[in-house]
């Protein structure tokens, strides 16, 4: 993941504040986005009304990263909390990376991590009960997020806020 920051400018980055939207569903591709410091979340509204997360990228990663190949993107960019971006140009990433077999091998070796992160997702919210998609999510993941974003865990492992918070409670009187 080195090697792919050191072709952005991380000097010159872009603020955003929590509930900012870096970019909508339908707008043109016109840059590659790495988060510096914070984290966004891309989100897809449904035709139920309810959002998707598709992807929470943190500090060091890229936001986005099939939107390379597209030119326009397919959900909204919301930064989570206070979140400072670097961007480039599309067309000089994908040059950069024509130009450079180790930078090309690094950038597949990222996609190749999403993958696999992805699909990880997938099989926690294919899991029956709350409980077991809260221990799946937090054996691969870790502790749980902090009080104020446990609202984006609901959505990440596809359950209510009200179903999340009946297990924590749950768990917290065992």
């Amino acid at each position: 993941m080195l090697q792919l920051r050191s072709i952005f400018d991380v000097n010159a980055v872009q603020r955003f504040a929590p509930g900012d939207v870096v970019f909508r569903s339908g707008a043109q591709v016109k840059n590659v986005f790495l988060v510096c410091d914070g984290r966004t979340a891309l989100l897809r509204l449904l035709p139920s009304g309810q959002q998707a997360m598709l992807q929470r990228a943190a500090t060091g990663q890229i936001i986005a990263e099939a939107s390379v190949y597209a030119h326009h993107y397919h959900c909204d960019c919301v930064a989570q909390e206070p979140t400072d971006l670097a961007s480039m140009p599309r067309a000089s990433f994908l040059n950069a990376l024509r130009s450079d077999t180790e930078l090309a091998d690094a950038w597949a070796a990222y996609l190749a991590h999403g993958i696999q992160q992805a699909r990880m997702r997938a099989e926690i919210r294919n899991l029956k009960t709350v409980a077991e998609r809260l221990d799946a999510w937090t054996a691969e993941y870790g502790a749980l997020p902090d009080k104020g974003q446990w609202q984006g865990l609901a959505d990440e492992i596809s359950v209510s806020r009200e179903a999340l918070y009946r297990e924590l409670a749950r768990r917290r009187s065992a």
